[in-house]
């Protein structure tokens, strides 16, 4: 089992940044590729970015690339999204995923077994 708790959501204007955090605890040597997603109301969830464990290849959608960077920390256990730029279509509930398995694209959601409980960001205009 893996735990995924995520943190760091909040409000901020247009153009503004924010860092949100996965803390990660369980057998994560287990873990092939951790990810981030977001699902804004009435929407379906969607891939934002993923990183290949311990090998670091990062995906990223294509609304984001450039603006947002996913990275992990081994020491402490995170996975971090830094979001710069940032948008009010950025504005969504955003989940920390994580897989043992490979053979999904890196942004299908069916794919990822274990999820954090979210955190809000919310991007005014």
């Amino acid at each position: 089992q893996v735990q995924l708790v995520e943190s760091g959501g909040g409000s901020v204007q247009a153009g503004g940044s924010l860092t949100l955090s996965c803390a990660v605890s369980g057998n994560t040597l287990s873990i092939k590729r951790w990810a981030w997603f977001r699902q804004a109301p009435g929407k379906q969830r969607e891939g934002v970015a993923a990183i290949w464990n311990r090998e670091y290849y990062t995906f990223y959608a294509d609304s984001v690339n450039g603006r947002f960077t996913i990275s992990q920390d081994k020491d402490k256990n995170l996975v971090t999204l830094q979001m710069n730029s940032l948008k009010p279509a950025d504005t969504a509930m955003y989940y920390c995923a994580a897989t043992p398995i490979t053979g999904y694209r890196w942004d299908d959601k069916n794919g990822y077994d274990y999820w954090g409980q979210g955190t809000q960001v919310t991007v005014s205009s």
